[in-house]
């Protein structure tokens, strides 16, 4: 583990931390059965602001190497996320991809994006660090590099592939330490009249929606639009448009091209943007200072509220097991004494321990054995998949808690 002493966009040393969640395991670390009392890795879960060029950023980072090569988060288990992808995927047929052409995406999880492209006419890579996913990938016929995407790696593909006409990047820009370097790669292998698409969790959303949870180890950066900018234009490239997305509590996939290139620049909508994130006060330390403060009112207010069912002798469950939920429960200190146990979509996680609270993770079908009075959504941005899924569980007398912006009953 290493601290950050220099900003990762601009170098710069001048760092506010103004949010300290304290020494929290990895998100996706889950225990086993039976070793709970074995020793359990904590880092430290410090954020800070550059006050350079705006740059909000983790104080520590964690080599990826522990954190990726065996994830067990799977993009397809999610309706919300298929539908999202392949309404990404009919964007890219219709406006920026050629019959012929090369598509790569960088973390390409188990192929869930680029699985839409097959039997369209267009050749598709995905770059997936995480071995067990890769191999899932592969399996259902998207080819998918099993590497990390670098300067290197982008040099490696070129080579063999030839040039991008088309860059994809889903949640994955927040995770990755070496900023310039995939920006460096990403330029290499772009085609000189290509695209890169790169999504992500917009600042603005968790700033406005109290989104503290979406901070974790896996995510070392949380960017505003205009650090980004700054970002592609020092490497020759230039963010010609961006569309916010509701996907995650609040994304946004910005549009790049090389500096000069074909695709007009949608100046009025950036520049909205930008107007909007200097409105807020995303490049002041003072807005984060209060966001800070909005955090731990959150903390006191859900706790208050669970603990008052507890007295009243109503039983609690969590729907989800997400990354976000982790930190949480790790950080309001909500463990088995409020919750009973989780439950989640994913079989890579059932029948495991959530990272530090060591909430026992089963299968949905739990909910019908168990009837828990109430749900704590932690995977709040499925909430109304969720809901939908479990329509029979509300029909049955359930209630749904969730925890953010402003804990609420439904």
């Amino acid at each position: 583990m290493a601290e950050v002493t220099r900003c990762r966009i601009c170098q710069s040393p001048d760092l506010y931390t103004f949010l300290r969640l304290g020494p929290t395991p990895l998100a996706n670390s889950f225990v086993r059965p039976g070793d709970e009392a074995k020793s359990e890795p904590s880092y430290p879960l410090d954020v800070c602001l550059c006050k350079n060029c705006s740059l909000v950023q983790l104080g520590y980072v964690v080599p990826p190497e522990i954190m990726f090569r065996n994830y067990i988060y799977f993009s397809s288990t999610s309706d919300t996320i298929r539908k999202h992808f392949s309404e990404e995927a009919q964007e890219v047929l219709e406006s920026y991809a050629k019959p012929g052409e090369l598509v790569v995406e960088i973390a390409s999880n188990d192929g869930v994006l680029l699985k839409n492209f097959l039997g369209k006419g267009v050749r598709i890579l995905g770059v997936e660090p995480a071995t067990n996913i890769a191999r899932v990938a592969n399996d259902a016929g998207v080819e998918t590099l099993n590497d990390f995407f670098s300067s290197k790696s982008a040099a490696e593909i070129r080579s063999e592939k030839g040039a991008a006409s088309v860059i994809l990047a889903n949640n994955v820009f927040a995770h990755v330490p070496d900023l310039h370097d995939i920006v460096k790669g990403m330029g290499a292998l772009l085609d000189s009249n290509g695209v890169i698409m790169i999504e992500f969790p917009y600042l603005a959303d968790l700033y406005l929606k109290r989104e503290f949870d979406t901070i974790y180890h896996e995510h070392l950066s949380y960017f505003s639009l205009k650090p980004v900018i700054h970002l592609f234009k020092s490497f020759g490239m230039e963010v010609f448009d961006a569309k916010r997305t509701p996907v995650h509590g609040g994304s946004i996939r910005i549009y790049v091209q090389k500096s000069g290139g074909r695709h007009k620049r949608n100046s009025k909508g950036l520049e909205a943007l930008l107007k909007m994130e200097d409105e807020m006060g995303l490049y002041s330390p003072a807005a984060y200072d209060k966001f800070a403060a909005e955090v731990l009112a959150l903390k006191k207010e859900l706790l208050a509220l669970l603990m008052k069912l507890k007295a009243e002798g109503k039983s609690i469950a969590a729907y989800g097991a997400p990354a976000k939920g982790n930190t949480l429960l790790n950080f309001f200190g909500i463990g088995r004494d409020v919750l009973d146990f989780a439950v989640d979509k994913s079989q890579y996680k059932q029948n495991l321990l959530t990272p530090g609270m060591h909430i026992p993770v089963y299968g949905p079908e739990m909910l019908k054995e168990k009837k828990p009075d109430y749900l704590l959504i932690l995977a709040w941005n499925f909430a109304d998949e969720i809901m939908r899924q479990q329509e029979g569980y509300k029909k049955a007398g359930g209630h749904f808690i969730i925890p953010i912006p402003q804990p609420r009953i439904i």
